[in-house]
């Protein structure tokens, strides 16, 4: 096995390993070579800190003898922020540990039966106590598609290659997948003449994102380098930025997206670790020739080689006379312009705290083809073309009752897959 700074690759990502939970071997999303944490509930039971194997969770709160002290504490809590910040040594053993534990051959397993459940009976929950939340607009086909909406002739503004963009979300309305999403009412304008009304909005979209999401802090006044960025990241989980294009449209500018993007924000329930996600680490977006070279506190060579994620992604529309969800783009994050240790080391530039827990949208994630559109805004172009459905039906935007579904995995020759399972939500009805 080869170790790439800073993550190593080692015996967890043999692509031979298996698993004494035979539903593991070859699982699409959850082999043993993956391990995403989460938080689930039996029943009206406490919550409980669990890791994904198969298609069982396995609850480590109730795991005794197998982790350190401080680790067994960290587990005892209702959300993964206390396990998340203690830093990438703790993670890595952590995970060694559970790939010992879950092998075939090893000699322990009673004691780990029954902690096992199968995931169709739990109910699972946000898996970390987000605390801060941050949306970046680094999809940059997203970005110059969007923009080519609004201004033909200059669809990226001039900022937008030398500086991470993004806003400061909220971190209140974030939802675990599967939560029903409620249409926001505000502000719109239907007719320049007859000025603004309050309504429902008639244009909610969703937007494929992952979300990167901060293990280890900084103090205050204290930037992250980018050569040190990546040491602060926990995991990546999906995410749908929810929003409301007509709400967005009136309300924008001069200071960006505010109620129109405040009323639901979804993340899926697991999350797959950087170290799951070494094998799939891929050089940075390359730039044009002619694109500007990264200031100096966001370029560091390793995070250039290595620095980028080979994460596929799909978006599945469902509607309610549909039997089953219709997939209607696939996309990668290869396209994001940004890695996440840029949009990190950017944050804290300027002396901005982090703390275990916070969140990192990665703004919309679109290839460069119409088809690889991450969101309905995109797909029919403001709502000009009409998404057609094999149903019969044609979208704009999202109606009452329709069914949002996204799924992510990694694959590469000479690794197992592993995934990211879904992230949904229902536009609820009335």
């Amino acid at each position: 096995m080869t170790n790439f700074y800073p993550l190593p690759i080692n015996e967890t990502h043999d692509p031979h390993l298996r698993s004494w939970v035979q539903s593991a071997n070859n699982h699409p999303d959850f082999p043993i070579q993956n391990l995403p944490f989460g938080v689930f509930t039996l029943g009206r039971e406490a919550r409980r800190i669990g890791v994904a194997i198969g298609d069982f969770v396995l609850d480590v709160s109730r795991l005794e003898g197998f982790f350190s002290p401080e680790v067994q504490d960290a587990f005892l809590r209702s959300h993964l922020n206390a396990f998340m910040g203690m830093g990438r040594t703790v993670w890595q053993e952590v995970r060694l540990t559970l790939s010992q534990m879950l092998r075939e051959g090893f000699t322990d397993q009673d004691r780990l039966q029954n902690h096992l459940y199968s995931r169709d009976r739990v109910q699972m929950h946000l898996p970390f106590h987000v605390g801060d939340y941050t949306d970046f607009y680094a999809g940059i086909h997203h970005a110059t598609r969007v923009g080519s909406l609004f201004r033909p002739d200059n669809p990226l503004m001039t900022n937008y290659k030398h500086v991470p963009i993004g806003y400061h979300g909220r971190s209140s309305s974030i939802v675990v997948s599967g939560t029903p999403i409620h249409r926001p009412k505000g502000q719109i304008l239907p007719d320049p003449q007859s000025g603004p009304v309050f309504a429902p909005s008639k244009r909610l979209d969703y937007e494929l994102e992952l979300g990167f999401v901060v293990g280890s802090g900084n103090p205050l006044g204290q930037p992250i380098s980018i050569e040190d960025a990546r040491e602060h990241l926990f995991g990546v989980v999906l995410l749908n930025d929810w929003s409301a294009r007509d709400i967005q449209a009136w309300e924008y500018q001069p200071l960006g997206p505010f109620l129109a993007k405040n009323f639901a924000t979804s993340i899926g329930p697991w999350v797959v670790t950087l170290e799951a996600l070494a094998p799939f680490r891929v050089s940075a977006f390359e730039r044009a020739s002619n694109d500007p070279r990264p200031l100096e506190y966001l370029h560091d060579e390793r995070d250039q080689s290595l620095g980028g994620l080979d994460i596929r992604l799909s978006v599945a529309l469902q509607t309610v006379s549909m039997d089953r969800p219709e997939v209607i783009s696939e996309n990668s994050a290869r396209d994001l312009y940004w890695t996440p240790a840029q949009l990190l080391a950017h944050h804290a530039s300027g002396g901005c705290n982090l703390r275990a827990g916070d969140l990192l949208g990665s703004g919309t994630i679109s290839g460069p083809e119409q088809h690889q559109a991450g969101c309905l805004l995109e797909i029919t172009m403001g709502g000009k073309h009409p998404l057609q459905l094999s149903s019969g039906e044609v979208r704009r935007f999202l109606e009452d009752g329709d069914t949002v579904q996204f799924s992510g995995h990694c694959e590469k020759e000479g690794f197992a897959r592993i995934g990211f399972g879904v992230c949904s939500g229902t536009v609820a009805e009335g």
